[in-house]
């Protein structure tokens, strides 16, 4: 009897979850993979796209159905669209589309919840936000502030905003001022990398502020198109700057998934799984990426979480049970910082400044981009 798997979120899990199902040329299979996006954001290079003249749109843009055009049309669907409800017990999922104005509801056998998650401010490009057109509309706005702005604020001190910053000052330190403001007394909240990270942004000519915590913002009563940023430190104090980039916070696209099935109090908002990265109380919904952030978001630990759903989704499909999800072997933490150096550890040990970028500066995995593209990542 012929079985459907639905998948919502086109990014990182989902996509490579389609893979490693579609590959299976299994004609009693159908994957309908849903999307908010048209296309698949490589928003790692986010940090660097937003200096001008580093990537062309089509370089950290790449269309899904161009993913998904090498399997027989009969096997898959691509549904540009949003997930607005889930029933799981009716195994069913509304989402609205663009080219209709109402919901469509698609019955599923298997359902993977890879929806992601957005950033808690908007207005910036670090996740995609709405269509393909309005995240390169994003991109390129902030791109051209940040070309045009004598003086940038980066808040938030955790791995976004330590890239950014190494980012701008790479390519404006000698002439813009960059100001990175950390919350806490140490950046990347006290990583053992953090001193690394530190003196790199120092050599970028970027300035941290520790102990400073963003409090409000609004246009500058001097200029509206300045940013007046009020902080607590040591005493309140007010930040204008032409270019504000808050990089701290991140909110799972989970308002459509019952709250029975989210976690609550430090991780409210996220899905709630069982150590076979199954959702809780159901038998045949699963989750992975950012909507788990289990031990934290990650693009490596994405990919773990993807690899273990799709074999357990393929068990499950076969009437067999699944298998315990492993995780990383060793956490590892790779800062880009600037296009020459990063700072970086796999678990306790320090990694050298020219590994890290190696490994992840170089390119901030755009080499990576393709195995999306033609299967090869599942």
């Amino acid at each position: 009897m012929a079985k459907t798997v639905v998948i919502l979120g086109g990014s990182f899990a989902g996509l490579h979850v389609a893979h490693a199902l579609l590959k299976k040329r299994d004609a009693d299979l159908k994957v309908i993979l849903v999307s908010k996006n048209s296309h698949f954001y490589w928003n790692i290079a986010s940090v660097r796209a937003i200096v001008p003249g580093i990537y062309k749109d089509e370089e950290i843009f790449k269309p899904i159905s161009e993913a998904l055009s090498r399997y027989p049309e009969t096997s898959y669907e691509l549904v540009v669209g949003t997930a607005e409800a889930a029933d799981f017990e009716a195994k069913t999922v509304s989402v609205t589309t663009a080219s209709s104005s109402e919901p469509r509801s698609i019955s599923y056998d298997q359902l993977l919840l890879a929806t992601g998650s957005r950033t808690a401010v908007t207005g910036v490009p670090w996740k995609a936000a709405g269509s393909y057109e309005e995240a390169v509309a994003l991109l390129h706005a902030t791109a051209e502030k940040a070309e045009a702005a004598s003086h940038i604020v980066v808040a938030g001190a955790g791995s976004t905003g330590v890239e950014v910053a190494g980012e701008l000052g790479f390519a404006w330190g000698k002439t813009k001022e960059i100001v990175l403001l950390c919350a806490e007394d140490k950046l990347l909240g006290g990583d053992i990398v953090s001193s690394a990270a530190a003196n790199e942004l120092k050599k970028l000519n970027v300035r941290v502020e520790y102990g400073t915590r963003v409090e409000d913002t609004k246009p500058s009563e001097s200029d509206p198109k300045k940013t007046d940023i009020t902080v607590s430190s040591t005493e309140a104090k007010t930040i204008t700057t032409d270019l504000y980039l808050p990089t701290f916070g991140l909110v799972p696209n989970s308002e459509f998934i019952d709250a029975k099935y989210l976690e609550d109090g430090a991780r409210k908002g996220l899905v709630a799984v069982d150590e076979f990265l199954r959702v809780k109380d159901t038998t045949n919904v699963w989750s992975a990426g950012d909507l788990v952030s289990n031990p934290r978001a990650g693009f490596m630990i994405t990919q773990k979480q993807a690899a273990a759903v799709a074999k357990n989704i393929e068990l499950a499909l076969a009437g067999k049970p699944p298998l315990a999800a492993k995780g990383m072997p060793v956490d590892i933490l790779a800062i880009s910082t600037g296009r020459s150096r990063g700072a970086g550890r796999m678990g306790s040990f320090r990694l050298p400044s020219f590994g890290v970028w190696l490994a992840k500066g170089r390119q901030l995995g755009l080499n990576m981009f393709p195995s999306y593209l033609d299967g090869s990542v599942a």
